[in-house]
């Protein structure tokens, strides 16, 4: 759907889907987990068992100087930097002899990165609804120090379950969606039964829009951080409380359509996903490889795993999400 043929969002559709989705205390009220809770135990056992040609693939974009955060972005005061990676010992240094008396030669190096700067998973400490965070906490307990509360720590036993692609740029057999290009709740049907297999409680869903690829073949990433994008619709958030995702990705920046049609209301979806429903997003994922082996083998479903690295008191984290059939 195209932006001139949706409705503009206002703060009354904010609040109200608020009073609609929200997940607080539907967990306990110590909760900091969100929807990760609707993955069970018997649901990692059903997708190993998905497992039957030992293929793994790598849904991550490689974490270097090429990355799309040197682009132009609409976003430039976050912050946020391609990664760094700094040599402090190398072969020239063993080479040299400067490494001699230590009765071994090593290589060392350092990475200085943002969390956010590329394949990536969004805690549920990372957006906050007025002055709470998800399931109630107040936004305080978020310091100088990290999170004191839904820090990406307490999801380092989580992302592993049953993995669905839905790849909608295949559906609607283009190379790529144009930016601005809403993903209703009626296309995510659509891409469903393209996939062949129901949506189920407790999966992880990955869309393809194919912007990223797109990207990548022009070898410009300019507004792909904070720019125009296709995107899943705000409608869509009705459609993921209904099927009891654990999680949601996509191969676009922020997951949802951009522009969002909602005036000076930055990133909706955020507003509600992440505070109020506990609806943990991954960004930056690449799935190109991943698309093009569910066509060929014609099945959409497989092993996913993506853990974050525990960063104690961090809002998000890099992760290599492997997609295993």
């Amino acid at each position: 759907m195209d932006l001139a043929n949706r409705r503009k969002l206002t703060m009354a559709d904010i609040h109200s889907a608020a009073d609609r989705l929200r997940n607080w205390g539907r967990w306990g009220p110590q909760d900091e987990l969100g929807t990760l809770n609707h993955t069970t135990p018997e649901d990692i056992v059903a997708a190993a068992r998905l497992v039957t040609k030992g293929t793994v693939i790598s849904l991550a974009l490689p974490f270097d100087s090429r990355g799309p955060q040197g682009a132009k972005s609409n976003y430039p005061s976050l912050g946020r930097f391609n990664p760094i990676h700094l040599m402090v010992r190398t072969g020239t240094d063993a080479y040299a002899g400067r490494l001699e008396g230590r009765g071994i030669s090593t290589t060392e190096d350092v990475i200085i990165m943002p969390l956010q700067c590329g394949t990536q998973w969004d805690g549920l400490s990372h957006v906050l609804f007025e002055n709470q965070m998800w399931n109630g906490y107040d936004c305080r307990n978020v310091s100088s120090f990290g999170a004191d509360k839904c820090g990406i720590e307490k999801a380092r036993h989580k992302m592993v379950g049953r993995g669905v692609l839905l790849d909608v740029a295949r559906l609607l057999n283009t190379d790529a969606l144009e930016d601005g290009f809403a993903i209703t709740s009626e296309i995510l049907d659509k891409a469903e039964q393209f996939a062949g297999t129901p949506i189920r409680r407790g999966d992880y869903i990955l869309v393809r829009t194919g912007q990223m690829e797109q990207k990548l073949r022009d070898k410009n990433w300019d507004g792909y951080p904070g720019g125009d994008a296709p995107g899943l619709a705000f409608d869509t958030l009705d459609w993921l409380q209904a099927k009891q995702v654990a999680a949601i990705a996509t191969d676009t920046f922020a997951v949802e359509v951009r522009p969002n049609n909602s005036g000076d209301i930055v990133s909706p979806f955020h507003w509600i996903s992440i505070p109020i429903m506990g609806l943990t997003l991954g960004e930056i994922f690449k799935l190109d490889e991943l698309a093009a082996d569910c066509a060929a083998d014609g099945r959409y479903e497989f092993m996913f795993v993506a853990p974050v690295l525990p960063f104690t008191g961090a809002v998000a984290s890099p992760t290599n999400p492997l997609a295993i059939k």
